[in-house]
């Protein structure tokens, strides 16, 4: 049977929290992926409508949750969760062509590699630790590894593993380590300084 409840608790880092049933009842967890696609951040306060079950371990959790009186489009195709998935390989392929042309060296190249490597596999840890409810790693790392290189990666990471793609800010400073990345990248390029590293290979 399908009820009716306010979040009276949310860690919205975490993206999960507590419902309480409207006439009371046991509280009940909330994950941010049991939300129907195309709903808003949930938020303290929200009424929300959800499906109780247990889990493994007989704890109550909501299911098919969705936000009271919101309107969802549900026709047509469901928005693909892949676009930047193919920027990311498609970056690593371009760079990857630039050191077979020397255009950059393969320092440089491998580096980017290696940090996205890095970055796919930080993400899927972070994501595992998020549904275990175990102690995370902290946005500040992730954007890190970005502005120095791992950003390809990350774009492959976050539809793989369904993480980090609808919290805007995070997706807000992340776009702008990416920017900043490029633009450091383009002009190490425009200065000579690439060039004189190819010199010395």
């Amino acid at each position: 049977m399908r009820l009716a409840g306010r979040i009276t608790d949310w860690n919205d880092a975490q993206g999960f929290g507590f419902v309480s049933p409207n006439g009371g009842g046991d509280r009940t967890f909330v994950h941010i992926k049991a939300f129907q696609r195309g709903s808003r951040r949930p938020a303290v306060g929200d009424l929300i409508s959800y499906l109780p079950s247990r889990d493994a371990r007989g704890r109550l959790q909501a299911t098919e949750i969705r936000h009271v009186g919101q309107q969802i489009e549900t026709s047509g195709s469901p928005p693909t969760r892949w676009p930047s998935a193919v920027i990311g390989v498609g970056t690593l392929l371009v760079v990857l062509l630039l050191a077979v042309f020397r255009v950059v060296p393969v320092m440089i190249a491998g580096g980017i590699a290696g940090l996205s490597l890095v970055s796919f596999v930080v993400y899927g840890l972070d994501k595992n630790a998020a549904g275990r409810g175990a102690q995370r790693i902290p946005e500040k790392h992730l954007h890190l590894l970005s502005l120095v290189g791992g950003w390809p990666g990350a774009l492959i990471a976050q539809p793989v593993f369904r993480h980090k793609t609808i919290k805007q800010p995070f997706q807000t400073v992340f776009w702008t380590t990416v920017v900043l990345n490029v633009a450091g990248l383009a002009w190490l390029i425009g200065s000579g300084t690439v060039a004189r590293m190819l010199d010395g290979s």
